[in-house]
């Protein structure tokens, strides 16, 4: 007698459960934001070509925005603008350029050594268009540093900023593109493949790793997604980025704003009373910074501030590096509830997003998983913790890279990479960062996490940011120092004694060093390794 076995129930993706009430609120929040404005059906015919042809490639996303807002300013930048449709001209034209006079061809590789300014966007976009390999490039490397990773990734064109001389040995051409822009060589003929896009990793220690990417379109669309429902964006609003574009923060939102028609605000270099201005100037409706710079912003003042007219402004996006509680809530109080917090890495992508009200409601918080993505709490048996309880943080999504270029890669569990970061999860899946796993310090037998001791002491009135580390001791085996820097004074004796008083004695730092500013890369993190006891 034949067995018939019951059907198995139908499982719905982990993050569709997880975020359903966000996917039930998301066709709301697409009809709000105009990315769900009716397309004519020449457009449609052009936009099923352009998919075709360019499939989920950066190129696919500027001519698509090109077909749906040909008029619509793409990049400004001071008294420079460029629509969308004029975009798309120059970019055919300098892909055909770069293919007739360098011989790049799908496969190539073409390093930008740009900052933010159309150069880069126009470079990168070129370079999409035939196919290329597209490795971006830190502006703040010094010379041997910058000659090394050339060497290391020998590109077969290097576009960069006339500042920086380009090796020996390296075709290489200055980022106006102005020779390439004219080109009268026929079209690029569509690649057999899209491009790789390798974003060079900003930690703060030892070598930066190439971590080539293609987004795919679920990893896409959940970012899109959850930036519509979280940060209120609005199609066609100007998005002002102020993170260098080399950087995976500054990547993502502009490609997010070239899904959006958005115009890009760029400057090639951040400065807070401009960005209020362009703020004003452009009706912008998003910023996008890192902490140090919202901190820039605040440290105008509230009377330099209300000189601008900042009622546009609809999402302050702030990623890269850690946020802290006491700088959140200032922000907040100064600005309103614009602002959000994005967590991630070049590795990851952006896998969870804290609103204004995360922030507030759990302050340090960095928010929930973005929709496609889901987030672990393992412990060192790559086992589930439970809530509440530290351990190491996976993340999984369609924004996960699948390794370095040099064949190595992050430890993944269950289809979910490690961030290197330790954290919590709390009741309401909320997710908390402790730390970096390799950061973590052991005082007399004690684990101690420099995060809780940095924000305990940015929560003095007087400190403007702190920093702690493990130095060795003969006694305990490492002793904790902190760095700060203040705004207004404040003596060791009173700092200690606020931490005494808010955490467990053997979390107090044994010194304090007083800065005036901390060493930085270029998206803001503090360089630790440049940090030393007096």
């Amino acid at each position: 007698m034949r067995t018939i076995r019951p059907i198995p129930p139908l499982r719905p993706p982990e993050w569709l459960v997880q975020s359903a009430a966000e996917v039930g609120g998301l066709s709301v929040a697409l009809i709000k934001s105009g990315v769900w404005r009716s397309a004519g059906p020449a457009q449609l015919v052009r936009i099923e070509r352009a998919l075709r042809t360019w499939g989920q490639s950066m190129a696919a996303l500027g001519v698509i925005a090109a077909i749906r807002y040909p008029e619509r300013a793409a990049v400004i930048s001071g008294n420079d603008e460029i629509t969308y449709a004029e975009l798309d001209r120059r970019c055919e034209r300098i892909a055909a350029g770069m293919q007739a006079q360098y011989g790049i061809v799908a496969g190539s590789k073409v390093a930008v050594l740009c900052r933010n300014h159309r150069g880069f966007l126009e470079a990168t976009l070129a370079a999409s268009r035939v196919g290329a390999d597209v490795l971006f490039v830190n502006t703040e490397f010094a010379p041997p540093q910058l000659q090394a990773v050339l060497e290391r990734h020998r590109p077969d064109l290097l576009v960069h900023d006339s500042e920086f001389a380009p090796p020996a040995g390296i075709p290489s051409v200055v980022s106006d593109l102005a020779e390439l822009a004219e080109s009268v060589a026929p079209s690029a003929p569509a690649p057999s493949t899209a491009g790789h896009i390798t974003i060079l990793t900003s930690g703060t220690t030892g070598t930066p790793k190439a971590a080539p990417r293609v987004p795919t379109a679920v990893g896409l669309a959940g970012l899109t997604g959850s930036a519509l429902s979280r940060f209120g964006l609005r199609a066609g609003e100007p998005m002002v980025v102020c993170p260098p574009l080399f950087h995976g923060l500054g990547l993502l939102t502009s490609m997010l704003a070239l899904f959006l028609g958005s115009p890009l605000v760029l400057r090639p270099r951040f400065d807070a009373p401009t960005l209020l201005a362009d703020v004003e100037a452009t009706r912008a409706g998003a910023i996008v910074a890192v902490p140090v710079m919202l901190r820039r912003m605040l440290d105008l003042g509230p009377n330099a501030i209300a000189e601008y007219d900042l009622r546009s402004l609809r999402a302050v996006i702030s990623g890269a590096s850690q946020l802290g509680a006491p700088l959140a809530e200032r922000f907040i109080e100064r600005f309103g509830p614009v602002l959000c917090d994005a967590y991630g890495s070049s590795e990851v992508g952006i896998a969870t997003i804290a609103t204004s009200a995360d922030l507030l409601a759990a302050p340090g918080t960095v928010g929930r998983p973005c929709l496609g993505s889901t987030i672990r709490i393992l412990d060192d048996q790559d086992r589930t913790v439970p809530t509440g309880t530290t351990g190491r943080i996976f993340a999984g999504g369609g924004l996960v890279f699948g390794g370095y270029s040099d064949g190595s890669s992050k430890t993944v569990v269950d289809g979910r990479m490690s961030t290197g970061d330790l954290g919590h999860v709390d009741a309401a899946g909320r997710l908390y960062v402790d730390g970096r796993e390799d950061d973590m310090i052991v005082s007399g037998g004690e684990n101690v996490y420099p995060v809780e001791v940095e924000q305990c002491l940015a929560a003095h009135p007087a400190v403007a940011e702190a920093v702690v580390a493990g130095v060795p001791d003969d006694e305990f085996g490492q002793r904790l120092i902190a760095y700060v820097v203040l705004h207004s004074p404040a003596t060791e004796d009173e700092l200690l004694t606020h931490v005494k008083a808010n955490l467990a004695r053997y979390k107090t730092p044994r010194q304090i060093v007083v800065l005036d500013e901390f060493p930085r890369n270029a998206t803001g993190k503090v360089l630790r390794g440049k940090l030393s006891p007096p």
